[in-house]
Parts: C-alpha cells; structure tokens; sequence
C-alpha cells in the first residue's frame, strides 16, 4: 500500500500517472495493433471493426461501474486505515464482476451484434462487424474481474505491477496479430475475426497474471471466500457510486451512436476516416487520463484522512498539469495530424475525412483536460453523479441538434465536428460549477475536523 495522505501532492500524482500512463499506452496498443493489421483488408474492414468498437462501449461502462465505486470506496477506506472494508469491497467488488462477465457474454452475442448492424453503413461493414465482435466479446468479458482486481491495487496506491502487467499482454498480442489476422506462419488468416481473437487470448493471460500477482504485490487488502459471497447492501454501495460513471459510457454509446448514424450518408469511407481518427484521438488523451485516473486515489485517501487541504490541493495541481499536456498535444494535433493517421489508413479519401475530423476535434483537447481532471475529484469524493450531469448536457447540445440536421441539404462533417466542439466547452463549464459546489459541501465537515485543537495536558 502507498500512503497518499503524506507527501507531495504533484509528486504523487505525477509518480502514479507514469505508471498509470504506460499501462494505458500498451493497452490502447491492443487497439492500435489490430487496426495496423485490419487497415490492410481494407475500408470496410476499419469501418466494421469502428461499428463493433461502438457496441464495446456498454461493457466498459459498466466495468466503469464497478471499478469506480470500488476504487473510491477502498481508496477512502485506505486513506481511514480502515482494513475490514477494504476487504469487504474487494471481494463484494470481484464477486459482482463475475455476474457482469456472465451478462456480457449473454447480451453481447444478441444485443451488441444487432447494434452493430445498426450502425454500420452496408452488408459488408456488417459482417466485419459481426466477425470481429464474437471473437472480442470474451475479452469484453474479462474485463470485469480484471477492473475489479485493478481498481483495488490503485486505491490503495499499487499501480506499477498492473503497468508491467499489461505490457507483457500487448506484446503477447502483438505477435497474435499478425498471425491471427494475416496468417502469418500458419497460411490460415482469419481477418478482423483474428483480430478480436488476438486480443482475447491476451486478455485472458493479463487476468490470470493479475489474479496471481495481486496478493504478492500488496498487503493491506485481502480477498477471502467470506468476502467474495455476494452481499447485495455491498453490492449497492458499489453500484451507488459507479453507477454514474458507467451512466457516462453509456451516454458516449449514444453520441458515437448518433455520430455514426449521421455520418452513414457520407459513406464507408466516412465511417472509416471517424473510426481512425477517433482512435488517434483516444491515444493522444492517454496522458491526461492518466494524470486524472491518478488524481482520484489521491483525492479519495485524503477525503478518507479528513485532509481538506489536500483534496483541494490535488485538484489544483492535477488541473494544472492537465491543461499544460492538452495545450501542449492541441498544438501538435494541429502540426502534425496526417502524420499520426498515415499508418492506419491507406485510403486517401479515408485520410482526409480523419484528418479534417482531428484538426478541429484538436481544439476540445483542453477542455477535455479539465473535465477529465472534475471527474477524477468527484470519483476521490464518492459522489460521480455531478459528472453524469455534465456529460448529459452533450444529448441536447450536440446529439438532438446533429440528428434534427441529419439528412439535410447543406450539412457537411465539418459543421458536425465543430457543433461537437462546443458542447464539450459547455461540459467543461457544467463540470467546474459542479465541482466548485461539490468541494464546498464534502469538505465542510472535514473542516472542522482540522481545525480542532488538541486537548493540552492536564497540569501537574
């Protein structure tokens, strides 16, 4: 376990968030990888595998839910040195993954292949779509007990073990691919079917490995039979938490729902040209997630310490570093976007809707920052429903207006991106007037619990 509580505030964030961030690089690398591969077979391919993508974002979401509530429950439990419930909600934590790797598998085989045909653009997209996702779904579902695990090590402040972790799997599906997909050494290529099954198998080695590693790594948590029995008032204080955030997936399903739905007219190679460059997009946030996924364990320890000061202080810094990085990669996405898409699409018409799409999506970059970094504090402080309410304003700043255009004589991906760009500076504000009222009330108490004076001794 890492104490949070003591110590420089930007020293830990930035000493987690390197960790943090090298793990999220490999782990976007899975994606990466298999687009390298799949760009190859061709427009359809990308968009197939773009539309599939889409459907995954329901199981995030609600492995968000449980890795949130949990992360902010044991964070704040370590920061008490509380190690009963650390225990209890690892265990309530993993034991109610495991019921959401059972309804992914269920779901995903109906549900996520019809969305999938939804939003793609023809027959051939569609079946790509479907390849790619039956054989990723098992990855999709391993994603519960593995966010369970993880979010228990970086509450308590362990994250290099999961970084070093994750990239022993990236690698392990870095030689999948080529194999899997372009049938290298075998003469048997299985096209973005071997894609997700690339990914599958090394999801699978990465959660065995961190079921191995997690006692061996830390010792104030430990999950016992007792823990794991499902307990439904622990279940809810996970949930009750989580929830919010896996709200917020739910509602992104939505807007790159509507984003594919408007763009469908445009073409495959539209669709193609969103999909690359959203991936790109999603690389380039890395570090500032990471910075932000960082934050929240030490917002959290400190709300549990009764530390004010340093919850306070953490969002300071946090946001400061945040909105460096961004500016920082703005300028950049602005130089240098084709060069950052070239090696993911031979398709020039492709290219240029991706790099139109990047130029201007570019300019969100630091407000994206900051809602990142609000969303890390309101995770530390228990309560995610704030940010649910700032990424809601997106339905009736972007998606209802992108949908009511749709169709329409006139309208060009341009206006589509740029309306997309000012709803997420409405985010932003919604997100820091939030934050603001959330600080004032969860911190009141905590207050006056710094301010009281020690007895002196009696005299004599």
């Amino acid at each position: 376990m890492q104490d949070l509580t003591k110590g420089s505030i930007t020293g830990h964030i930035m000493s987690m968030a390197v960790f943090i961030g090298m793990g999220m690089i490999f782990q976007t690398l899975y994606l990466l990888v298999d687009l390298y591969f799949v760009s190859r077979l061709g427009s359809a391919a990308i968009a197939g595998v773009s539309a599939a993508g889409v459907s995954s974002f329901l199981i995030m979401g609600a492995s968000q839910m449980i890795a949130v509530g949990a992360m902010s429950l044991i964070a704040q439990a370590v920061g008490r040195k509380d190690h009963e419930d650390a225990n209890l909600v690892s265990g309530q934590a993993l034991s109610l993954s495991l019921l959401f790797s059972a309804l992914t598998l269920l779901l995903g085989y109906t549900v996520g292949a019809m969305a999938a045909t939804a939003v793609s653009a023809d027959a051939a997209t569609a079946a790509d779509a479907h390849a790619y996702l039956y054989s990723f779904l098992p990855s999709l579902a391993l994603m519960f007990p593995t966010a369970a695990l993880g979010s228990a090590l970086r509450g308590a402040g362990v994250v290099q073990p999961t970084m070093i972790l994750q990239t022993l799997t990236v690698i392990l599906n870095a030689i999948l691919a080529p194999v899997l997909i372009a049938g290298w050494g075998t003469g048997h290529p299985l096209g973005v079917a071997g894609a997700g099954l690339a990914t599958t198998i090394a999801v699978a080695v990465g959660a065995v490995g961190l079921w191995i590693i997690f006692p061996r790594v830390q010792d104030f948590i430990k999950i016992k039979a007792n823990t794991v029995e499902p307990r439904l008032k622990q279940w809810g204080r996970i949930v009750g938490i989580g929830l919010p955030s896996a709200a917020e997936f739910v509602l992104m399903f939505v807007i790159f729902g509507v984003v594919y739905v408007v763009i469908r007219g445009f073409g495959t190679h539209a669709q193609a040209g969103f999909g690359v460059g959203m991936r790109i997009m999603q690389s380039i946030f890395l570090p500032v997630m990471a910075v932000a996924f960082a934050a929240a364990p030490v917002a959290g320890q400190n709300f549990g310490a009764g530390r004010a000061d340093r919850v306070r202080m953490t969002f300071r810094d946090a946001a400061i570093i945040s909105t460096v990085l961004m500016f920082l990669l703005t300028l950049f996405a602005q130089w240098r976007a084709e060069t950052l898409l070239a090696p993911f699409t031979s398709d020039a018409q492709a290219l240029a809707y991706a790099a139109d799409y990047l130029h201007i999506a570019s300019w969100n970059f630091v407000a994206s920052g900051v809602i990142f970094t609000c969303s890390s504090m309101f995770q530390g402080l228990g309560d995610t429903r704030p940010s649910l309410l700032a990424s809601g304003s997106r339905l009736f700043t972007f998606a209802a207006p992108a949908l009511y255009l749709a169709g329409r004589p006139g309208l060009t991906l341009h206006t589509v991106w740029l309306m997309s760009v000012a709803s997420v500076y409405l985010q932003m504000c919604i997100s820091l007037f939030m934050l603001r009222l959330q600080l004032r009330k969860k911190l009141k108490d905590l207050k006056s619990i710094e301010a009281a004076p020690v007895a002196a001794p009696a005299p004599g």
